[in-house]
């Protein structure tokens, strides 16, 4: 068991670490079968973390991804970033959003129905 002291500077450290005002689009491919999810994160550093965490233990990023995850395992996928857009000082959670949202779409657009999760 962790020290609570320790455990406290942790919990702090976490709290207290910079937040990254950079959203985006990322893809997630299938190198085994060539499919790929297309996705966005208002925070595309704590996306790339996630799928990293993910590739680690083995668990699935996304239910999308479950059947082919189990299927092909973890290290048949990988993670890149497509675009990236900076949220504005003026602009709302939500209006970042809907921004990042447009940007999928267009993403989307560019690949065949039948190649996307």
């Amino acid at each position: 068991m962790v020290d609570p002291e320790i455990r406290k500077q942790i919990i702090d450290a976490y709290k207290k670490r910079s937040r990254t005002d950079t959203g985006g689009v990322y893809l997630i491919q299938n190198t085994q079968n060539g499919k790929i999810l297309v996705e966005i994160a208002s925070d595309i550093e704590a996306a790339k973390n996630r799928f990293s965490f993910s590739q680690k233990t083995g668990s699935c990023v996304n239910l999308k991804l479950n059947r082919d995850w189990t299927l092909f395992g973890p290290d048949a996928f990988v993670f890149e970033v497509a675009e990236t857009l900076d949220k504005s000082e003026t602009q709302s959670p939500m209006e970042f959003r809907q921004d990042l949202n447009v940007l999928k779409k267009m993403w989307m657009e560019k690949y065949e129905p039948g190649s996307l999760y």
